[in-house]
Protein backbone atom coordinates (compact mmCIF):
# COMPACT_ATOMS: atom_id res chain seq x y z
CA UNK A 1 0.00 0.00 0.00
CA UNK A 2 2.88 2.32 0.81
CA UNK A 3 4.46 1.62 -2.56
CA UNK A 4 1.12 2.20 -4.32
CA UNK A 5 0.61 5.44 -2.42
CA UNK A 6 4.10 6.68 -3.26
CA UNK A 7 3.62 5.76 -6.93
CA UNK A 8 0.31 7.60 -7.02
CA UNK A 9 1.87 10.66 -5.41
CA UNK A 10 4.75 10.63 -7.88
CA UNK A 11 2.30 10.27 -10.78
CA UNK A 12 0.18 13.14 -9.46
CA UNK A 13 3.22 15.36 -9.04
CA UNK A 14 4.30 14.44 -12.55
CA UNK A 15 0.91 15.37 -13.99
CA UNK A 16 0.88 18.65 -12.08
CA UNK A 17 4.42 19.43 -13.16
CA UNK A 18 3.57 18.60 -16.78
CA UNK A 19 0.44 20.75 -16.69
CA UNK A 20 2.25 23.58 -14.93
CA UNK A 21 5.08 23.49 -17.47
CA UNK A 22 2.69 23.69 -20.43
CA UNK A 23 0.65 26.44 -18.80
CA UNK A 24 3.83 28.44 -18.23
CA UNK A 25 5.16 27.70 -21.70
CA UNK A 26 1.98 28.63 -23.58
CA UNK A 27 1.37 31.71 -21.46
CA UNK A 28 4.96 32.85 -22.06
CA UNK A 29 4.47 32.50 -25.82
CA UNK A 30 1.55 34.93 -26.01
CA UNK A 31 2.03 38.44 -27.42
CA UNK A 32 -0.73 40.97 -26.79
CA UNK A 33 -1.99 44.28 -28.14
CA UNK A 34 -4.93 46.56 -27.36
CA UNK A 35 -8.35 45.56 -28.73
CA UNK A 36 -9.22 49.04 -30.00
CA UNK A 37 -7.59 52.33 -30.94
CA UNK A 38 -9.97 54.81 -29.37
CA UNK A 39 -13.28 53.77 -30.86
CA UNK A 40 -16.35 54.01 -28.62
CA UNK A 41 -17.71 50.67 -27.37
CA UNK A 42 -21.28 50.29 -26.15
CA UNK A 43 -21.17 46.58 -25.27
CA UNK A 44 -19.59 45.08 -22.19
CA UNK A 45 -17.18 42.12 -22.14
CA UNK A 46 -18.52 38.77 -23.30
CA UNK A 47 -18.51 35.40 -21.59
CA UNK A 48 -16.18 33.49 -23.91
CA UNK A 49 -17.72 30.19 -22.85
CA UNK A 50 -21.36 30.83 -23.68
CA UNK A 51 -21.99 34.18 -25.43
CA UNK A 52 -22.03 34.95 -29.14
CA UNK A 53 -18.40 35.63 -30.01
CA UNK A 54 -16.81 37.66 -32.81
CA UNK A 55 -13.08 37.38 -33.43
CA UNK A 56 -11.26 39.38 -36.11
CA UNK A 57 -8.57 37.20 -37.69
CA UNK A 58 -5.79 39.16 -39.37
CA UNK A 59 -2.89 38.03 -41.52
CA UNK A 60 0.06 40.42 -41.52
CA UNK A 61 2.42 40.75 -44.48
CA UNK A 62 5.24 42.20 -42.37
CA UNK A 63 8.76 41.19 -43.39
CA UNK A 64 10.37 41.87 -40.02
CA UNK A 65 11.94 39.13 -37.88
CA UNK A 66 11.37 35.56 -39.04
CA UNK A 67 9.46 36.80 -42.10
CA UNK A 68 12.47 38.50 -43.69
CA UNK A 69 12.92 35.63 -46.16
CA UNK A 70 9.75 36.77 -47.98
CA UNK A 71 11.07 40.21 -48.82
CA UNK A 72 12.69 43.23 -47.25
CA UNK A 73 11.29 45.64 -44.69
CA UNK A 74 10.85 48.05 -47.61
CA UNK A 75 7.95 45.81 -48.71
CA UNK A 76 6.27 45.88 -45.30
CA UNK A 77 7.46 46.35 -41.73
CA UNK A 78 6.12 46.96 -38.24
CA UNK A 79 2.54 45.70 -37.92
CA UNK A 80 2.38 45.12 -41.66
CA UNK A 81 -0.73 45.36 -43.79
CA UNK A 82 -3.66 43.10 -42.98
CA UNK A 83 -3.67 41.27 -46.29
CA UNK A 84 -5.99 38.69 -44.74
CA UNK A 85 -8.99 39.98 -42.79
CA UNK A 86 -11.70 37.56 -41.70
CA UNK A 87 -14.37 37.98 -39.04
CA UNK A 88 -15.09 34.75 -37.17
CA UNK A 89 -18.66 34.89 -35.81
CA UNK A 90 -19.71 32.07 -33.43
CA UNK A 91 -23.32 31.83 -32.24
CA UNK A 92 -24.05 31.48 -28.52
CA UNK A 93 -25.29 27.90 -29.02
CA UNK A 94 -22.32 26.99 -31.27
CA UNK A 95 -24.73 25.91 -34.00
CA UNK A 96 -23.72 28.62 -36.49
CA UNK A 97 -20.27 29.87 -37.42
CA UNK A 98 -19.68 32.55 -40.07
CA UNK A 99 -16.30 33.46 -41.53
CA UNK A 100 -16.67 36.80 -43.32
CA UNK A 101 -13.80 37.85 -45.60
CA UNK A 102 -12.99 41.51 -46.30
CA UNK A 103 -10.95 42.01 -49.51
CA UNK A 104 -7.70 43.86 -48.91
CA UNK A 105 -8.50 46.13 -51.90
CA UNK A 106 -11.80 47.31 -50.39
CA UNK A 107 -11.98 51.11 -50.06
CA UNK A 108 -13.39 52.20 -46.69
CA UNK A 109 -13.35 55.13 -44.28
CA UNK A 110 -10.84 54.58 -41.47
CA UNK A 111 -11.68 56.34 -38.19
CA UNK A 112 -9.26 58.41 -36.12
CA UNK A 113 -7.00 55.98 -34.26
CA UNK A 114 -4.42 56.09 -31.49
CA UNK A 115 -1.62 53.54 -31.63
CA UNK A 116 -1.45 52.40 -28.00
CA UNK A 117 2.08 51.07 -28.48
CA UNK A 118 3.55 54.42 -29.56
CA UNK A 119 0.73 56.76 -28.39
CA UNK A 120 0.83 58.27 -31.87
CA UNK A 121 -2.48 59.69 -33.07
CA UNK A 122 -3.66 59.19 -36.65
CA UNK A 123 -6.35 61.29 -38.30
CA UNK A 124 -9.44 59.77 -39.88
CA UNK A 125 -9.08 58.96 -43.59
CA UNK A 126 -11.66 58.59 -46.33
CA UNK A 127 -11.77 55.99 -49.08
CA UNK A 128 -8.51 54.12 -48.40
CA UNK A 129 -7.71 50.41 -48.66
CA UNK A 130 -8.94 48.53 -45.61
CA UNK A 131 -5.60 46.77 -45.12
CA UNK A 132 -3.88 50.10 -44.43
CA UNK A 133 -5.73 50.64 -41.14
CA UNK A 134 -3.47 48.22 -39.28
CA UNK A 135 -0.30 49.22 -41.10
CA UNK A 136 -0.57 52.85 -40.03
CA UNK A 137 -2.09 52.75 -36.56
CA UNK A 138 -1.88 49.21 -35.23
CA UNK A 139 -4.15 46.21 -34.83
CA UNK A 140 -6.71 48.11 -32.75
CA UNK A 141 -7.31 50.46 -35.68
CA UNK A 142 -8.18 47.50 -37.92
CA UNK A 143 -10.72 46.42 -35.27
CA UNK A 144 -12.22 49.92 -35.04
CA UNK A 145 -12.44 50.10 -38.85
CA UNK A 146 -14.37 46.83 -39.08
CA UNK A 147 -16.65 47.98 -36.25
CA UNK A 148 -17.35 51.24 -38.09
CA UNK A 149 -17.95 49.47 -41.39
CA UNK A 150 -20.27 46.74 -40.10
CA UNK A 151 -21.94 48.25 -37.04
CA UNK A 152 -20.74 45.23 -35.01
CA UNK A 153 -18.43 45.28 -31.99
CA UNK A 154 -15.60 42.77 -32.32
CA UNK A 155 -14.87 40.91 -29.06
CA UNK A 156 -11.34 39.65 -29.77
CA UNK A 157 -8.69 39.53 -32.46
CA UNK A 158 -5.91 37.19 -33.56
CA UNK A 159 -3.10 38.36 -35.81
CA UNK A 160 -0.80 35.85 -37.48
CA UNK A 161 2.20 36.29 -39.76
CA UNK A 162 3.69 34.24 -42.60
CA UNK A 163 5.51 31.93 -40.20
CA UNK A 164 2.30 30.98 -38.40
CA UNK A 165 0.82 29.47 -41.56
CA UNK A 166 3.96 27.45 -42.28
CA UNK A 167 4.29 26.03 -38.79
CA UNK A 168 0.58 25.28 -38.31
CA UNK A 169 0.36 23.42 -41.62
CA UNK A 170 3.40 21.36 -40.60
CA UNK A 171 1.97 20.68 -37.15
CA UNK A 172 -1.28 19.23 -38.52
CA UNK A 173 0.55 17.19 -41.16
CA UNK A 174 -0.52 19.17 -44.21
CA UNK A 175 -3.82 20.33 -45.69
CA UNK A 176 -5.51 18.99 -48.83
CA UNK A 177 -6.17 21.56 -51.59
CA UNK A 178 -7.42 21.21 -55.16
CA UNK A 179 -6.79 23.09 -58.43
CA UNK A 180 -8.53 22.45 -61.76
CA UNK A 181 -5.31 22.80 -63.79
CA UNK A 182 -1.63 22.64 -62.93
CA UNK A 183 -0.23 25.80 -61.28
CA UNK A 184 3.24 27.29 -61.52
CA UNK A 185 3.31 30.81 -60.08
CA UNK A 186 6.81 32.34 -59.90
CA UNK A 187 5.64 35.27 -57.76
CA UNK A 188 4.39 33.20 -54.81
CA UNK A 189 6.38 30.03 -55.54
CA UNK A 190 3.23 27.90 -55.73
CA UNK A 191 3.63 24.76 -57.83
CA UNK A 192 0.83 22.21 -57.89
CA UNK A 193 -0.28 19.48 -60.29
CA UNK A 194 -3.90 19.31 -61.44
CA UNK A 195 -6.22 17.81 -58.83
CA UNK A 196 -5.80 17.37 -55.07
CA UNK A 197 -2.47 17.86 -53.31
CA UNK A 198 -1.38 18.02 -49.68
CA UNK A 199 0.38 21.31 -48.94
CA UNK A 200 2.38 22.31 -45.89
CA UNK A 201 5.19 24.64 -44.98
CA UNK A 202 6.19 27.01 -47.77
CA UNK A 203 3.72 25.52 -50.25
CA UNK A 204 0.80 26.07 -47.83
CA UNK A 205 1.87 29.67 -47.44
CA UNK A 206 2.24 30.07 -51.21
CA UNK A 207 -1.29 28.68 -51.74
CA UNK A 208 -2.72 31.31 -49.38
CA UNK A 209 -0.62 34.19 -50.72
CA UNK A 210 -0.89 33.74 -54.48
CA UNK A 211 -3.00 36.24 -56.41
CA UNK A 212 -1.97 35.59 -60.00
CA UNK A 213 -2.68 31.86 -60.06
CA UNK A 214 -6.40 31.91 -59.28
CA UNK A 215 -9.48 33.23 -61.12
CA UNK A 216 -8.81 36.68 -62.62
CA UNK A 217 -5.58 37.19 -60.68
CA UNK A 218 -7.26 39.53 -58.18
CA UNK A 219 -7.89 39.50 -54.47
CA UNK A 220 -11.30 37.81 -54.70
CA UNK A 221 -9.78 34.73 -56.30
CA UNK A 222 -7.25 34.56 -53.50
CA UNK A 223 -10.02 34.85 -50.90
CA UNK A 224 -11.81 31.84 -52.41
CA UNK A 225 -8.58 29.84 -52.13
CA UNK A 226 -8.14 30.93 -48.50
CA UNK A 227 -11.71 29.90 -47.70
CA UNK A 228 -11.19 26.50 -49.34
CA UNK A 229 -7.95 26.00 -47.39
CA UNK A 230 -9.69 26.79 -44.08
CA UNK A 231 -12.62 24.54 -45.01
CA UNK A 232 -10.21 21.67 -45.69
CA UNK A 233 -8.33 22.37 -42.43
CA UNK A 234 -11.65 22.35 -40.52
CA UNK A 235 -12.61 18.97 -42.01
CA UNK A 236 -9.17 17.55 -41.17
CA UNK A 237 -9.30 18.68 -37.55
CA UNK A 238 -12.84 17.34 -37.24
CA UNK A 239 -12.33 13.91 -38.83
CA UNK A 240 -9.07 13.28 -36.99
CA UNK A 241 -10.53 14.37 -33.65
CA UNK A 242 -7.66 16.79 -33.16
CA UNK A 243 -9.49 19.27 -30.94
CA UNK A 244 -10.55 16.43 -28.63
CA UNK A 245 -6.98 15.11 -28.23
CA UNK A 246 -5.14 16.99 -25.43
CA UNK A 247 -1.69 16.19 -26.83
CA UNK A 248 -2.60 17.41 -30.32
CA UNK A 249 -4.27 20.51 -28.90
CA UNK A 250 -1.13 21.30 -26.89
CA UNK A 251 1.03 20.91 -29.99
CA UNK A 252 -1.21 23.23 -32.05
CA UNK A 253 -1.50 25.67 -29.15
CA UNK A 254 2.28 25.80 -28.80
CA UNK A 255 2.67 26.51 -32.52
CA UNK A 256 -0.01 29.17 -32.65
CA UNK A 257 0.85 31.03 -29.44
CA UNK A 258 4.42 31.44 -30.67
CA UNK A 259 3.18 33.10 -33.85
CA UNK A 260 0.05 34.98 -32.76
CA UNK A 261 -0.70 38.39 -31.35
CA UNK A 262 -4.02 38.57 -29.51
CA UNK A 263 -5.97 41.12 -27.47
CA UNK A 264 -5.64 41.16 -23.69
CA UNK A 265 -9.02 39.46 -23.24
CA UNK A 266 -7.90 36.43 -25.22
CA UNK A 267 -4.39 36.31 -23.76
CA UNK A 268 -4.77 33.40 -21.38
CA UNK A 269 -4.43 29.68 -21.90
CA UNK A 270 -7.76 28.85 -20.19
CA UNK A 271 -9.58 31.25 -22.52
CA UNK A 272 -7.98 29.69 -25.59
CA UNK A 273 -8.86 26.20 -24.35
CA UNK A 274 -12.43 27.38 -23.79
CA UNK A 275 -12.54 28.57 -27.40
CA UNK A 276 -11.13 25.26 -28.65
CA UNK A 277 -13.78 23.45 -26.61
CA UNK A 278 -16.53 25.44 -28.30
CA UNK A 279 -15.22 24.72 -31.78
CA UNK A 280 -14.51 21.00 -31.48
CA UNK A 281 -18.15 19.87 -31.78
CA UNK A 282 -19.29 22.26 -34.52
CA UNK A 283 -20.73 20.68 -37.65
CA UNK A 284 -18.55 21.67 -40.67
CA UNK A 285 -21.76 22.11 -42.70
CA UNK A 286 -22.67 24.96 -40.33
CA UNK A 287 -19.39 26.82 -40.91
CA UNK A 288 -20.26 29.41 -43.56
CA UNK A 289 -17.63 31.23 -45.62
CA UNK A 290 -18.85 34.61 -46.88
CA UNK A 291 -17.16 37.37 -48.86
CA UNK A 292 -18.38 40.94 -48.35
CA UNK A 293 -20.27 41.89 -51.58
CA UNK A 294 -18.23 44.29 -53.73
CA UNK A 295 -18.11 46.06 -57.09
CA UNK A 296 -15.19 47.78 -58.85
CA UNK A 297 -14.63 51.14 -57.17
CA UNK A 298 -15.85 54.10 -59.27
CA UNK A 299 -12.72 56.06 -58.37
CA UNK A 300 -10.31 53.24 -59.30
CA UNK A 301 -11.25 50.05 -61.20
CA UNK A 302 -8.28 48.31 -59.55
CA UNK A 303 -9.93 48.76 -56.14
CA UNK A 304 -13.25 47.55 -54.71
CA UNK A 305 -16.24 49.29 -53.15
CA UNK A 306 -19.18 47.85 -51.24
CA UNK A 307 -21.92 46.52 -53.47
CA UNK A 308 -25.05 48.19 -52.12
CA UNK A 309 -27.58 47.39 -50.85
CA UNK A 310 -26.24 43.82 -50.60
CA UNK A 311 -23.42 44.77 -48.20
CA UNK A 312 -25.69 46.80 -45.92
CA UNK A 313 -28.19 43.92 -45.89
CA UNK A 314 -25.43 41.46 -44.93
CA UNK A 315 -24.19 43.63 -42.07
CA UNK A 316 -27.75 44.15 -40.82
CA UNK A 317 -28.36 40.38 -40.88
CA UNK A 318 -25.16 39.79 -38.89
CA UNK A 319 -26.16 42.38 -36.31
CA UNK A 320 -29.45 40.55 -35.83
CA UNK A 321 -28.08 37.03 -35.53
CA UNK A 322 -25.27 34.64 -36.41
CA UNK A 323 -27.95 32.49 -38.05
CA UNK A 324 -28.17 33.99 -41.53
CA UNK A 325 -31.20 31.86 -42.38
CA UNK A 326 -33.36 34.10 -40.22
CA UNK A 327 -35.49 36.51 -42.22
CA UNK A 328 -35.33 40.26 -41.73
CA UNK A 329 -38.06 41.81 -39.58
CA UNK A 330 -40.91 43.26 -41.60
CA UNK A 331 -40.63 46.99 -42.13
CA UNK A 332 -43.26 49.12 -40.48
CA UNK A 333 -45.71 50.55 -43.01
CA UNK A 334 -45.05 54.17 -43.91
CA UNK A 335 -47.59 56.71 -42.79
CA UNK A 336 -46.31 59.36 -45.21
CA UNK A 337 -48.10 59.86 -48.49
CA UNK A 338 -46.24 61.37 -51.45
CA UNK A 339 -48.02 64.66 -50.80
CA UNK A 340 -46.83 64.78 -47.17
CA UNK A 341 -43.25 63.58 -47.63
CA UNK A 342 -40.65 65.80 -46.00
CA UNK A 343 -39.26 68.45 -48.34
CA UNK A 344 -35.49 69.02 -48.67
CA UNK A 345 -34.04 71.50 -46.19
CA UNK A 346 -32.83 73.68 -49.06
CA UNK A 347 -34.12 75.39 -52.21
CA UNK A 348 -33.30 73.16 -55.19
CA UNK A 349 -33.39 76.08 -57.60
CA UNK A 350 -30.50 77.77 -55.79
CA UNK A 351 -28.08 74.82 -55.67
CA UNK A 352 -25.15 74.99 -58.15
CA UNK A 353 -24.96 71.71 -60.10
CA UNK A 354 -22.53 70.97 -62.93
CA UNK A 355 -22.73 68.12 -65.42
CA UNK A 356 -19.28 66.93 -66.51
CA UNK A 357 -19.57 64.93 -69.72
CA UNK A 358 -17.15 62.00 -69.51
CA UNK A 359 -19.31 59.71 -71.64
CA UNK A 360 -17.39 60.23 -74.92
CA UNK A 361 -20.78 61.05 -76.52
CA UNK A 362 -21.02 64.59 -77.91
CA UNK A 363 -23.99 66.51 -76.52
CA UNK A 364 -24.80 63.91 -73.90
CA UNK A 365 -24.55 66.51 -71.10
CA UNK A 366 -27.66 68.28 -72.47
CA UNK A 367 -29.73 65.12 -72.15
CA UNK A 368 -28.45 64.41 -68.65
CA UNK A 369 -28.85 68.05 -67.66
CA UNK A 370 -32.52 67.92 -68.66
CA UNK A 371 -33.05 65.08 -66.18
CA UNK A 372 -31.49 67.16 -63.41
CA UNK A 373 -33.42 70.35 -64.18
CA UNK A 374 -36.58 68.26 -64.45
CA UNK A 375 -36.01 67.27 -60.83
CA UNK A 376 -35.96 70.96 -59.80
CA UNK A 377 -32.21 71.70 -59.86
CA UNK A 378 -32.32 74.55 -62.38
CA UNK A 379 -29.03 76.30 -61.55
CA UNK A 380 -27.14 74.08 -63.98
CA UNK A 381 -23.84 74.29 -65.86
CA UNK A 382 -22.31 71.83 -68.32
CA UNK A 383 -18.66 71.11 -69.08
CA UNK A 384 -16.77 68.64 -71.27
CA UNK A 385 -14.58 66.22 -69.31
CA UNK A 386 -12.13 63.40 -69.83
CA UNK A 387 -13.77 60.01 -70.41
CA UNK A 388 -14.14 57.83 -67.35
CA UNK A 389 -15.64 54.37 -66.86
CA UNK A 390 -18.24 54.99 -64.19
CA UNK A 391 -20.43 57.91 -63.17
CA UNK A 392 -19.75 59.73 -59.90
CA UNK A 393 -21.15 62.59 -57.84
CA UNK A 394 -18.58 64.97 -56.37
CA UNK A 395 -19.38 67.77 -53.97
CA UNK A 396 -17.80 70.57 -51.99
CA UNK A 397 -18.11 71.33 -48.29
CA UNK A 398 -21.68 71.92 -47.18
CA UNK A 399 -23.34 70.18 -50.13
CA UNK A 400 -23.49 66.57 -48.90
CA UNK A 401 -27.30 66.57 -48.78
CA UNK A 402 -27.61 67.99 -52.28
CA UNK A 403 -25.08 65.47 -53.62
CA UNK A 404 -27.06 62.60 -52.07
CA UNK A 405 -30.23 63.82 -53.79
CA UNK A 406 -28.47 64.16 -57.17
CA UNK A 407 -27.16 60.60 -56.76
CA UNK A 408 -30.70 59.49 -55.92
CA UNK A 409 -32.00 60.82 -59.24
CA UNK A 410 -29.73 58.38 -61.06
CA UNK A 411 -29.87 55.48 -58.59
CA UNK A 412 -26.19 55.74 -57.63
CA UNK A 413 -25.08 54.09 -54.35
CA UNK A 414 -23.38 56.05 -51.52
CA UNK A 415 -20.01 54.68 -52.68
CA UNK A 416 -20.40 56.78 -55.85
CA UNK A 417 -20.67 60.03 -53.87
CA UNK A 418 -17.45 61.71 -52.70
CA UNK A 419 -16.45 65.03 -51.20
CA UNK A 420 -13.62 66.58 -53.21
CA UNK A 421 -11.71 69.78 -52.41
CA UNK A 422 -12.11 72.47 -55.06
CA UNK A 423 -15.59 71.46 -56.23
CA UNK A 424 -18.12 74.28 -56.00
CA UNK A 425 -21.53 72.91 -55.16
CA UNK A 426 -22.18 69.53 -56.78
CA UNK A 427 -20.70 67.98 -59.90
CA UNK A 428 -22.32 65.03 -61.62
CA UNK A 429 -19.48 63.40 -63.59
CA UNK A 430 -21.20 61.23 -66.21
CA UNK A 431 -19.15 58.23 -67.28
CA UNK A 432 -19.20 55.75 -70.13
CA UNK A 433 -21.73 53.70 -68.17
CA UNK A 434 -24.27 56.46 -68.97
CA UNK A 435 -24.14 56.91 -72.74
CA UNK A 436 -27.88 56.26 -73.09
CA UNK A 437 -31.03 56.05 -71.00
CA UNK A 438 -32.02 57.81 -67.79
CA UNK A 439 -29.71 55.99 -65.38
CA UNK A 440 -26.12 54.69 -65.53
CA UNK A 441 -25.65 50.98 -66.10
CA UNK A 442 -24.96 49.42 -62.68
CA UNK A 443 -21.42 48.04 -62.37
CA UNK A 444 -21.18 44.28 -62.51
CA UNK A 445 -20.93 42.84 -59.03
CA UNK A 446 -17.83 40.79 -58.32
CA UNK A 447 -18.60 37.10 -58.02
CA UNK A 448 -18.62 36.37 -54.30
CA UNK A 449 -20.82 33.32 -54.59
CA UNK A 450 -23.93 34.84 -53.01
CA UNK A 451 -24.31 35.33 -49.28
CA UNK A 452 -22.59 32.05 -48.39
CA UNK A 453 -19.78 31.21 -50.80
CA UNK A 454 -19.20 27.74 -49.33
CA UNK A 455 -19.30 25.81 -46.09
CA UNK A 456 -16.51 23.89 -44.40
CA UNK A 457 -18.23 20.72 -45.62
CA UNK A 458 -17.77 21.66 -49.30
CA UNK A 459 -14.77 20.28 -51.15
CA UNK A 460 -13.97 22.78 -53.89
CA UNK A 461 -11.41 22.97 -56.65
CA UNK A 462 -9.84 26.34 -57.40
CA UNK A 463 -10.25 27.80 -60.89
CA UNK A 464 -6.83 28.91 -62.08
CA UNK A 465 -6.05 31.94 -64.20
CA UNK A 466 -4.61 31.82 -67.68
CA UNK A 467 -1.32 33.11 -66.31
CA UNK A 468 -1.18 30.44 -63.59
Amino acid sequence: MKITGIAAAVLLLGVLAFGGYWLWRLQSNITTSALGAGGVRTEGPVDDGKDRLQILVLGSDTRTGKNGQYGSTADSSGYGQSDVMMLLDISADNNNVNVISFPRDLLVDVPACTDHTTNQQHQARRSVMINSAMADAGIGCAVDTVNKLTGLEVDHFMMADFNAVKELSNTVGGVDVCVNTAVSDPDSGLRLPKGTSKVQGDQALAFLRTRHAFADGGDLGRIKAQQSFLASLTRKLKTEGTLGDPQKVLSIADTMTKNLTVDDGLASVPTMLTLAGRLKNIDPAKVNFITVPTVPAPSDPNRLALNEPAATDLFAALRRSADLTQSAPAAAPSTDSPSTAAAPAYNKALQPVTVANGTSVTGRSSEIGALITGAGFTKLARIQAQPRAQSMVYYGAGFADVAADIAGIFGLPPTSVQQVPGVQGVQFYAGEDFTTGTKPTPPAAQDSGGVVAQTANDQTCQATSAGG
